[in-house]
């Protein structure tokens, strides 16, 4: 997959056309200088040292501003051009695009795209494109180029007036013509269009179109080197080119099957999957139905027939099935095969942490998961906070005491062949979605839950983020502690406190009160009281990163509950923990005994009050 294009901005009118341009450009983000742009979803601060890092990451960069800048920031790594990621510059008025490096890489194709959003022509530069709007080594998706080195040659010749022959043995090959490209049927430059192995030479340009289709079936938990090893010979036998294959394609029941994804992540495509009755409609075309197959999955072939539907009705079995020890592979060929739209994915249920709900504080990995998905499940509040990553995503909204729906409905979705994201504030894995989902998986199995892929992505927690906004009271050994009695005992909650409070640990409570809870904190407060002095430092965090933000330190004896709501942590210190002011600043930390001149356990330096 492509990493997805950084739209920069310098200015907040720059930032307002960015935001009209996210659905020209999917899964674009949004890159803001920081003293000028707001709501950004990455700020920076030097703009040149950014632009820099995004190019030498390979990141496609979408520019609002000047061209020169842009220039001046890449210059320097200029090498390979078959290396560089697109690079695109775009008026602040919206009146001028253009593809400045990268035109056969991907700029040329997102530049149209831009300039379509914005009702204006892309200013394309390169000859190809001009002359014929073709670009012979950035041939259209599912295309490969076989020997990238003759595209320069054969343009050359074709710009030049001179014959240049097109050989198509497969695959539609209407992209080459529509430009009124001037073919000849004879002439030294040749493009060759097949899907045979061919390595071309430095006259003839050999492009693979996505042709074929390879269907596989395979016992349970065969081994991934085992397919991956059948597919390579299957295709070596009949002299074709993996770089033809379009899709890879199984029942639906091999959808978490480890060497099925192997096998397609070996030839570059997607793994999708069909059911039975799919399957079973393409028993007049197998050269070799089972009974035996039938009896056990409910079709009569497997790769033979996935090979043929992934191929659609007028594909053709030009391999039948093929057998190892624990697998099988077919292969079918049609005019032309989008992988990504034949069957179905793999469903994905990906559990992420939204963080404290400033974006600056969410893991890059969340917002890839985002770019990614088709469906977000969850809490609408935590949703908004997502802002445009989650304006492409199907929603489905719960109500707070809604998680096991929302558990539920993301696990179905996922076993439908979506891509789903559930999410929760902080970190998903901490008093969040991520156990729930868990505890229904380990109970009665719904149809397909467990065929979906699942993946958990944590997230800044509330207690992280109340400690660093308070300098380092977690420094040393330290516990959570839900308050919530909700699905706890109370009884059980307390006998943790008390062990937590004879252990010394800091101790960081959630859920400290709610409207009918207003008791449990002060319980809390009492015990610990008997086991640490009084002037223990307290962090008290309400609403982090977000509007309102407050973090107050006070002493242990001074915690009231009244002074607090569910949007509220508390992290109380150990015996050893301190207070100290520096300049205007209080801040908590808890030492680990590093210094061997300042003892593990020491009377507080600040005064809280």
């Amino acid at each position: 997959m492509k990493p997805a294009p950084a739209i920069v901005v310098l200015t907040q009118g720059g930032a307002a056309l960015a935001e009209r341009l996210r659905g020209a450009l999917p899964g674009a983000t949004v890159h803001g200088l920081a003293h000028r742009v707001a709501g950004a979803d990455t700020a920076f601060d030097d703009t040149m040292a950014h632009l820099t890092g995004l190019f030498a990451a390979g990141t496609p960069i979408v520019g609002i501003c000047a061209a020169g800048i842009l220039i001046r920031a890449v210059a320097p790594r200029l090498a390979d051009k078959r290396n560089e990621p697109p690079v695109i510059a775009i008026a602040e008025d919206g009146m001028a695009v253009v593809p400045l490096l990268g035109g056969h890489a991907g700029a040329n194709a997102m530049a149209r795209a831009i300039a379509g959003a914005l009702g204006i022509d892309a200013a394309l530069t390169t000859a190809g494109d001009v002359a014929f709007g073709i670009a012979l080594d950035d041939p259209p998706p599912g295309w490969t180029v076989a020997n990238p080195a003759a595209a320069k040659p054969v343009m050359a010749a074709l710009l030049a007036g001179r014959p240049v022959r097109l050989d198509a043995e497969a695959g539609d090959t209407g992209w080459l013509r529509e430009g009124g490209t001037p073919f000849s049927g004879e002439g030294e430059y040749a493009i060759r269009v097949t899907d045979r192995a061919d390595p071309g030479y430095a006259a003839t340009l050999v492009l693979h179109p996505p042709t074929l289709a390879i269907g596989v079936g395979c016992e349970r938990g065969t081994d991934p080197d085992e397919l991956v090893s059948l597919v390579d010979a299957t295709l070596a036998g009949v002299g074709l080119s993996p770089h033809a294959v379009a899709v890879l394609v199984s029942l639906d029941l091999k959808e978490d099957e480890p060497a099925v994804h192997a096998a397609a992540a070996h030839l570059g495509v997607a793994a999708r999957f069909f059911d039975a009755a799919a399957l079973e409609a393409e028993t007049p075309r197998l050269a070799n139905p089972s009974d035996y197959v039938y009896r056990t999955v409910g079709c009569h072939g497997v790769a033979e027939a996935a090979a043929l539907a992934a191929g659609g009705p007028d594909a053709a079995l030009i391999v039948p099935k093929a057998r190892s020890a624990r697998a099988t592979c077919a292969i079918a060929r049609s005019l032309h095969i989008d992988g990504n739209m034949v069957g179905r994915p793999q469903g994905r249920l990906t559990i992420l942490g939204t963080g404290p709900g400033d974006a600056a504080f969410r893991a890059p990995a969340a917002d890839t998961a985002l770019a990614a998905s088709t469906d977000i499940v969850g809490y609408g509040l935590y949703t908004d906070l997502l802002g445009t990553h989650a304006g492409h995503l199907e929603r489905h909204d719960f109500a707070l005491g809604e998680e096991e729906a929302r558990c539920r409905r993301a696990l179905d979705l996922a076993a439908d062949g979506r891509q789903v994201v559930l999410v929760s504030s902080g970190d998903p894995g901490i008093y969040a979605m991520a156990a729930l989902v868990f505890e229904l998986l380990d109970g009665p199995d719904a149809a397909g839950w467990a065929r979906i892929a699942l993946d958990i992505v944590p997230g800044i927690s509330a207690m992280q983020l109340a400690a660093a906004r308070a300098g380092a009271p977690l420094g040393h050994d330290f516990c959570t502690i839900s308050l919530s009695d909700l699905l706890t005992p109370w009884a059980t909650i307390e006998t943790r406190i008390r062990a937590a409070a004879e252990a010394d640990f800091v101790i960081a409570f959630y859920n400290p009160v709610s409207r009918r809870r207003q008791n449990q904190l002060a319980a809390a407060r009492d015990i610990l009281l008997g086991h640490r002095p009084a002037d223990t430092p307290v962090i008290v965090a309400r609403n982090l990163a977000r509007d309102g933000e407050t973090v107050d330190i006070l002493p242990l004896a001074e915690l009231d509950p009244a002074r607090l709501d569910m949007l509220s942590l508390v992290i109380v210190g150990s015996s050893a923990s301190r207070a100290v002011r520096r300049g205007l600043r209080d801040w908590v930390y808890t030492p680990r005994g590093y210094d061997p001149h300042i003892p593990a356990k020491t009377v507080r330096k600040a005064t809280l009050s």
